[in-house]
């Protein structure tokens, strides 16, 4: 009994850890600016991009992050390196296309917000930095004089 329980747990530490780790499939849909959908061993996992937030669908430069994020990714083969789930049971996670972090590109080009409530990693603090270049540079969002936060925006909707 004792050595079925000690396999169990080490199969269950086995699979927990595997289903962490980076894995590559190929992205069949942009839903808005910071999430996609990816095929994977004919799975369809929709993916949330740790650390950023991109102005929603109806908001202004909304259309525009989608697009850019499509012109990146779609219909191309990406490699996901799992973080956390959401609680709507995405993954959130990186995203990296051709050596390319698809979270900091959004960062870099003015199409996203660092997400400081939840952005916790190394990662972060280039980004941070990268948002303030953006921003100082009047790049993609940062041309509006007055950006909305899509936080801000989402709360102003409910």
């Amino acid at each position: 009994m004792k050595n079925s329980f000690l396999v169990l747990l080490l199969t269950f530490l086995v699979l927990a850890s595997a289903s962490a780790q980076a894995w590559t499939g190929q992205v069949v849909a942009v839903t808005d600016g910071d999430t996609i959908k990816v095929l994977q061993d004919g799975r369809e996992t929709k993916i949330r991009l740790y650390g950023v937030d991109t102005p929603e669908k109806k908001q202004a430069f909304g259309p525009r992050a989608r697009d850019f994020i499509a012109s990146m990714v779609a219909g191309k083969v990406v490699d996901v390196e799992p973080v956390d789930q959401d609680r709507y049971g995405r993954t959130v996670g990186l995203v990296t296309v051709a050596g390319q972090s698809l979270n900091e590109e959004l960062v870099k080009n003015g199409f996203a917000w660092v997400y400081r409530q939840y952005c916790r990693r190394g990662e972060c603090s280039a980004w941070i930095k990268e948002e303030s270049q953006a921003r100082a540079a009047r790049i993609g969002l940062w041309a509006d004089p007055a950006p909305v936060p899509p936080w801000d925006w989402r709360r102003t909707k409910k």
